[in-house]
């Protein structure tokens, strides 16, 4: 492995280990994890930055809410305000209402969906400011959850029911992260092959004096008739250097 994914891996795995403990790492914490690459304390500094924007604090809490937008600060407000009408329950009612659920007493984890809420947005805070929306998030956050507490009968004791949802919650917010950036991906994917059938006809035409046609293009440089068709599906027939008339 080269030094570069070798520390985009090990950055990745501070990260996972920061949300795995609620948000923060230590300073050592870090260097270690990174010892054997020998960074300068100029490096480290970029990957503390780095750690804050996606919510982990180096050694006190991240604000995650710092790299919110205003319209997702307005939304988290009013979705918190909201859970607060929720009534609250003690540790050993908590415990109680675990037990049941992991029964698969449908009633049970109806009230633990209820006493899990909370925890939602605290998770998607610190997903915030990586492609995905906080609301997004947290409708994605609800989903696993719900799921979540009729899985329950899988952990042994109800002391390890709040960490399963969490890491639930993690692993799927994680995931439509992943999605968002992939589709990100292919949209860039897209718009690149776009500009380059659209340049190269450009070119053509200028060098012709006029439009020219798809086998034209194609013939006087790397790119098949396909690809040039496909590019000027995606425009809806508006690259204007090429003549052409969907048969």
């Amino acid at each position: 492995m080269d030094k570069e994914k070798e520390f985009a891996a090990l950055l990745a795995d501070v990260t996972n280990l920061g949300r795995q403990q609620k948000g923060i790492v230590s300073k050592e914490q870090v260097k270690e994890a990174f010892d054997k690459l020998s960074l300068s304390d100029d490096q480290l500094a970029l990957v503390y930055d780095y750690l804050k924007k996606h919510g982990i604090g180096i050694g006190t809490p991240a604000d995650p809410e710092e790299f919110l937008t205003e319209e997702e600060h307005n939304y988290l407000k009013d979705y918190i305000e909201s859970l607060s009408e929720l009534p609250e329950v003690t540790d050993s009612e908590k415990i109680g209402i675990t037990i049941s659920a992991m029964s698969g007493d449908k009633s049970a984890q109806n009230r633990l969906i209820e006493i899990y809420l909370p925890t939602v947005p605290d998770v998607a805070k610190m997903y915030a400011e990586q492609g995905v929306y906080i609301e997004d998030l947290i409708g994605e956050g609800n989903l696993v959850l719900t799921s979540g507490v009729t899985m329950l009968g899988a952990i042994e004791k109800p002391e390890e029911a709040e960490s399963f949802l969490t890491k639930m919650m993690m692993d799927a917010m994680e995931e439509l992260i992943s999605d968002s950036l992939d589709e990100d991906a292919r949209g860039q994917k897209a718009v690149k092959h776009v500009q380059k059938v659209a340049d190269k006809a450009a070119e053509l035409a200028k060098e012709l004096r006029r439009s020219v046609t798809v086998e034209e293009l194609a013939a006087e440089t790397d790119l098949t008739e396909d690809e040039i068709i496909e590019a000027i599906r995606m425009t809806g027939n508006n690259i204007e250097d090429i003549d052409f008339n969907e048969e």
